[in-house]
Parts: structure tokens; C-alpha cells; sequence
């Protein structure tokens, strides 16, 4: 435990109160990964004298007016103490509560406010002692995502939190707190579109993404994304995918692409742009999916048709724009591997449609998506586009226009609405390997443009 934590626990303390850690702190103390968030729940002290220690440890800043919540700047590590509190219902929204600091709240009554049994438990670093009135430990153990209390549905925000939570830490919904959350389904159209986006953006940073997604459909809760909806049910082809609907291979997808985010330590947002475009890779297959005349299943241009339903989804959870405008030419083009012979004109212009992506990330989506067929073997049928984008120096980005209005002026050509015309398609013949640099390039537009 940071020091900065303990000191302020024990300066709290000796001012006459009692600190507790609470919440994820405690949860990822037990699960002995180091945790992002420290929380201190303070008991016994008034929000004056609160306030006054605080001060004489570090820069301190109330950020809680209604709740609280104080966060306090001390070496280098920032810690939120909050006095207990109990809190009624009075609208609707997870916003819609009247909210009452108890500093002298007992223990127990102030644990039912959490939402999750693992997130009840309280831990005192003075004396070591740790307080788990509803079992969490247990269900940590089990690996189990229970209620606390009844009060659970006062909050709609809670079904998402169960999501996330069970993608990141490899839980499975209790079948009563899945029936609550179906009876908060009613109210999901409260929830801010911002506030849903933190929680899907916590699930894409997952390691088991496909037990968020289970968990989702378990209370419900999938029915507010029809695009993902439409993935139940959705046969495919068994000798292509021996695993089952869409669904089945989605949640298979998720998990691999997962796995490969983890293993080539992607950046959070590359894994981010990973996630999204597995998760919509196939949205276009239950707009496309016919039998042939062979009586087969087939999906033609599902890549292309997947581009409308993704939109729409990655809106409706508040996705950025920018990882969006990532994501869809992810979507578009997933099985781009699929239609031809791997030439440098093929990869360069692959390259080109994937900006602002870049074949790299399209190779490990083509990876998960192949992975996805459990229990076909796995397989990276895309590795020689990527081996040959890096002989050609765009597996990062599409290849910079060499042929520039600056250079067109250079070599004489008057400014004109033309230039950008001459422009594209000197691109184009760069794309088709007709020059490579700038001589030849000169070579190229004398006989082509002049």
C-alpha cells in the first residue's frame, strides 16, 4: 500500500476518526492487483475537521459538494476520502437522489449504498481489519457478481457496472441480481450518453470481454442494441463456423482479440479501436446472410453492409467520433484478405482504405475473427499482407502522395482548380506502382498530364 495512503489514514486517525479503504481499493487489494483508485471512507469526524486535516497533509480540493468527497495531492498519488452517507431515491436517473452525510452512520448501514458485494467489503490499514458484511470475499472467490440490497435498483447505471465488471474480472451474474436488472431495463433511457460510453469504454479495456456481453444478455439488457441483437440467432455456414451464430462467434472474437491486445501490449487506445471492430465486425452479416444455390449459407459483402449498424451502435453508447472513423474501415474491410492475390498495389491500396487505421490493427482484427471458431485450429490468415506492408513501409499508415500541389507549381503547372484533379490521380498511379519517387514521378506526369 502507497505510503501517501497509509500516512493519511492515520493522520485521520489521530484527529479522532476511523479511515477505512473502500470500494475497488479493497476488491483489488484481495485480487492482489495493484489498485487504480484509492478511497477513504471516513467515520467519526466532522466535515470541518475532515477538511482541516486534509489541508495539513497536501493539496486538497472538495469535489463532491453534495456527497462529500474530497481529493487530496499527496506524493505524487491522489486519493478520494469521502465521508459515509445514505442516500434515497427521489427521481429517476442514477443522478436522481437526495444524498445525507452521516459521519457517525453505522458501519453496516453505510456498506448497503454499494452496488456489488465485492465492492462492499471496507479494509482499516491501521489495524489491518477487514469488514465483509455480505460475503464478497466469498464471491470474489467464486467468482460471482451479487446485489448488495434491494437498493440496488434505485440506480440504472448499475446493469452497465455489472457488464464491465464481469468482463474485468472474469465474473458470472447471480441469477436474482440479473432479474433486478431486467426490472431497471424501463429506466436505461435516463442514463446520460456520456455516462454509458465510460462503462463500455471500461468493458473494451477487459481481458474477457465475452462474459460482459453475456452478462448483458442475461439481464436483458441487449435489447437496447438492436444491431447486436440481430447477432442471436444468425446462422453461419458449419464448415466456416463450426462454433455456432454469430453471437456465439462474436463473443469468441472478443475474447481473442483480447488475447492479442494483450500479447502485443497495444496502447489503450489501440486496444480500444481493436475491441469496437471486433465487437462489430459482423453487425452487416444479418443484413446480407441467404442460402446459395447449393443450400449454404453465404454473407456477400457483409464487410460493407456492416458499416450503417456499427455507426449506429458505436453512436448509441457515445462512442467518439474519432475511434469511430477508426472502427468502421476496420468493419468494411475484414475479410479483404479473402479477395485476391497479395501484390505490393494490393496492400498499398488496402492501406489507403483502412486510413485513419492501418493494416497492422486490420491484421490482428483478421487474426481474432479467424480465432473465433472454436474449435477450428487458430490461424493468421493475413500475416503475408502484413509481412509485406512492412517491406513496403505502410503497415502504420497508407503511403504519403509524393506528387504535392507545392511540386506540381515547382514543375511549372499554374495553380488551378485542375491541381487537385492531377493530384488524385497521380496517387492513383502511385498506388499502382507506376513511380516511386520523385524523378520518377516527373517522368510520369510529363507523359501523362503535359
Amino acid at each position: 500500500m502507497p505510503s501517501a495512503v497509509a500516512k493519511t489514514c492515520k493522520a485521520l486517525v489521530k484527529a479522532g476518526g476511523e479511515a477505512w479503504l473502500v470500494g475497488g481499493s479493497v476488491r483489488d487489494l484481495l485480487l492482489q492487483t495493484q489498485p487504480k483508485d484509492w478511497d477513504i471512507e471516513v467515520f467519526g469526524l466532522a466535515e470541518a475537521k475532515l477538511a482541516q486535516v486534509l489541508a495539513s497533509l497536501g493539496r486538497c480540493e472538495k469535489v463532491g459538494k453534495h456527497f462529500g468527497v474530497h481529493k487530496l495531492w499527496l506524493d505524487g498519488l491522489e486519493v478520494d476520502i469521502a465521508l459515509p452517507r445514505q442516500e434515497k431515491k427521489i427521481s429517476e436517473g442514477h443522478r436522481g437522489f437526495d444524498v445525507r452525510c452521516s459521519p457517525s452512520l453505522d458501519l453496516e448501514v453505510a456498506s448497503l449504498r454499494r452496488d456489488f458485494t465485492i465492492n462492499a467489503m471496507m479494509y482499516n490499514p491501521v489495524t489491518g481489519r477487514l469488514l465483509d458484511f455480505h460475503h464478497g470475499q466469498q464471491d470474489l472467490k467464486n467468482k460471482i457478481l451479487r446485489h448488495v440490497s434491494s437498493a440496488f435498483v434505485e440506480d440504472p447505471l448499475r446493469p452497465l457496472r455489472a457488464m464491465q465488471f464481469s468482463a474485468r474480472f472474469g465474473l458470472t451474474l447471480d441469477k436474482e441480481t440479473a432479474l433486478l436488472c431486467r426490472g431497471i431495463l424501463p429506466e436505461a433511457q435516463a442514463l446520460s450518453v456520456e455516462r454509458i460510453w465510460q462503462e463500455w469504454l471500461k468493458w473494451s479495456k477487459a481481458t474477457q470481454p465475452s462474459l460482459g456481453l453475456k452478462a448483458l444478455k442475461d439481464m436483458g439488457w441487449d435489447t437496447l442494441y438492436p444491431e447486436l441483437l440481430a447477432l442471436q440467432g444468425c446462422m453461419q455456414d458449419e464448415h466456416w463456423h463450426p462454433e455456432g451464430d454469430v453471437w456465439v462467434h462474436t463473443c469468441l472474437v472478443v475474447d481473442e482479440a483480447a488475447r492479442l491486445a494483450g500479447e502485443r501490449k497495444l496502447s489503450v487506445q489501440d486496444k480500444s479501436t481493436l475491441m469496437f471492430a471486433a465487437l462489430c465486425h459482423d453487425l452487416g452479416k444479418p443484413l446480407t446472410t441467404v442460402t446459395d444455390g447449393g443450400g449454404k449459407l453465404i454473407s456477400p459483402n457483409h464487410g460493407q453492409a456492416g458499416i450503417k449498424p456499427s455507426v449506429s451502435f458505436l453512436q448509441s453508447i457515445g462512442v467518439p467520433r474519432r475511434l469511430v472513423q477508426h472502427v468502421t474501415p476496420l468493419v468494411k474491410e475484414h475479410v479483404a484478405h479473402f479477395s485476391g492475390e497479395v501484390t505490393p498495389r494490393a496492400v498499398k491500396r488496402l492501406a489507403k482504405r483502412l486510413a485513419p487505421s492501418n493494416i497492422q490493427m486490420w491484421e490482428m482484427l483478421t487474426e481474432a475473427d479467424a480465432c473465433g471458431r472454436n474449435p477450428a485450429p487458430r490461424s493468421r490468415p493475413a500475416l503475408a499482407w502484413l509481412e509485406l506492408a512492412k517491406q513496403l513501409d505502410v503497415e502504420g499508415q497508407a503511403a504519403s502522395a509524393i506528387v504535392t500541389g507545392k511540386l506540381l507549381l515547382v514543375w511549372g503547372m499554374v495553380g488551378s482548380s485542375e491541381m487537385g484533379k492531377v493530384i488524385n490521380q497521380a496517387y492513383e498511379a502511385q498506388m499502382d506502382g507506376l513511380f516511386d519517387d520523385e524523378v520518377s514521378a516527373k517522368v510520369w506526369y510529363k507523359s501523362n498530364i503535359l
